[in-house]
């Protein structure tokens, strides 16, 4: 009988891998790292309860490193099969997954430096080399049609909504003589979008996970154009700078349209705006390529010799001696720089520096896990801890929730309720306890299906 196992993203948003086994082939669906608090973060290092070597496939949802992560890891441990995805996907795996291993790298050595971790000596979970070998698994798949890998899998592709190249992944599993059909959700957009086109309603699957990240909450319905404009005007009249914690892909692109937007219709000051993320830099390179991916209209916006996603006032540091002069910055300018959490990248070393000052505001656009700094930062926290100093919280800390790329609960509510017929069963993922069981409990009364949250490495029959 096939099976389903939930090797991550069960009780958190983080970590995402879940195991599908039929015919004595195991295909796995993401194979994301674990972030956050230490004891998930513990978990990168723990052996899976399967040998990677034994794993024959896997398909990928999109590139975040919660859903793609742990495959360089994966592929030391033994893994030698091929890795399905988008040819967006594709495309940024290969920009992520080596930027992963660098700051991992990076994160290591300064630690030995300061000499606050207690490995001695600190070593990264995979380095760059890793990730850039992992990368000759990956294939680019065709999604006109369904995709057989085996006589007892083959999948489809629906969008999501989420970034550039996000699916949904529908699994038809055939084994003696019988099939069943599981959709796996991935991360599922916003409805509507400001780039990408919305999530697409799949045909009805026997079994379903559905992400459940904001199972609890609702995005603000304010004008995300408005409050932006804001709380860039203040900061500035301060003479303070605006530091963003972004996502690398999906998010800093948003925000680059957005404040084009402004700027253009002088909603806000022509400030410098400084892109500090190498990562986010070829992401954006790689929005610009894939048109088929998004519904902007390349031609009109690139009239007048600008590029899409930037102007004359937008710079790109992909040097670490250009974001290092960024400390030398003393007039209002906007820092748009990775890691979205706050966990670790160049984003750091700005907080460090900005976060003691009052004039200056710290903006998250975006969910913060539970455990990582940026949560911390987001929930009031007077003193965070960065690179073994303790650093105090002096800036204005604000949030633009409704640019987030995940639909809240009564989106999620609203899309599932398109479905033609429900699920025989729905799992709900890829959210922290609490969001999940909110989601189930609306799911249920309102939509009457059966839907229930898994636990950490639970294995079901299909």
């Amino acid at each position: 009988m096939a099976t389903l196992q939930f090797l991550g993203a069960t009780g958190t948003v983080t970590g995402s891998k879940y195991l599908l086994e039929a015919a004595g082939e195991r295909l796995m669906i993401d194979c994301g790292l674990f972030q956050g608090p230490k004891e998930l973060r513990e978990r990168n290092w723990n052996p899976l309860p399967i040998e990677p070597k034994t794993i024959h496939w896997i398909a990928l949802t999109h590139a975040h490193l919660d859903h793609t992560g742990y495959f360089p890891k994966f592929v030391k441990d033994g893994f030698s099969g091929e890795i399905f995805a988008t040819a967006a996907t594709v495309d940024l795996a290969a920009l992520v997954l080596p930027d992963s291993g660098h700051i991992q790298e990076e994160d290591a050595e300064y630690a030995n430096i300061k000499g606050f971790s207690r490995h001695k000596p600190a070593l990264p979970l995979y380095t760059h080399d890793d990730a850039v070998q992992s990368l000759g698994r990956f294939r680019a798949v065709d999604e006109s049609k369904p995709f057989e890998i085996s006589p007892h899998f083959s999948l489809k592709f629906f969008r999501a909504g989420h970034i550039l190249g996000a699916r949904m992944i529908e699994v038809a599993i055939r084994e003696n003589g019988e099939a069943t059909t599981v959709l796996f959700s991935g991360d599922v957009g916003r409805f509507p979008q400001i780039i990408i086109p919305e999530p697409v309603v799949p045909e009805p699957a026997d079994v379903m996970l559905c992400e459940s990240t904001y199972g609890d909450r609702l995005h603000p319905r304010d004008d995300v154009r408005e409050r932006l404009a804001q709380i860039v005007s203040e900061t500035a009249a301060r003479g303070g700078t605006v530091v963003i914690p972004s996502f690398a892909i999906g998010r800093t692109q948003e925000l680059l349209f957005l404040f084009r937007e402004l700027i253009e219709r002088e909603k806000i000051p022509s400030l410098p705006i400084h892109v500090d993320s190498p990562m986010a830099i070829d992401a954006t390179d790689l929005y610009r390529r894939h048109h088929e991916e998004h519904n902007l209209s390349v031609d009109e916006l690139e009239k007048g010799g600008l590029r899409l996603f930037s102007q004359r006032n937008v710079h790109f540091d992909r040097t670490v001696e250009q974001s290092k002069a960024l400390n030398d910055v003393h007039f209002p300018t906007i820092i748009i720089s990775a890691s979205g959490m706050a966990t670790g990248g160049r984003v750091v070393h700005h907080l460090a520096r900005c976060l003691p000052d009052p004039r200056n505001t710290i903006l998250f656009v975006g969910f913060q896990a539970a455990g990582t700094r940026g949560q911390a930062i987001q929930s009031g926290a007077k003193i965070v801890k960065m690179h073994g100093v303790e650093i105090p919280v002096r800036a204005r800390i604000e949030s633009l929730e409704s640019l987030s790329g995940h639909a809240d609960y009564e989106e999620m509510l609203r899309w599932l309720g398109r479905f033609q017929k429900p699920p025989r069963q729905t799992f709900l993922t890829h959210g922290e306890p609490h969001a999940s069981e909110s989601l189930r409990e609306k799911i249920a009364s309102q939509l009457k299906w059966n839907v229930r949250a898994p636990a950490y490495l639970e294995k079901v029959n299909l």
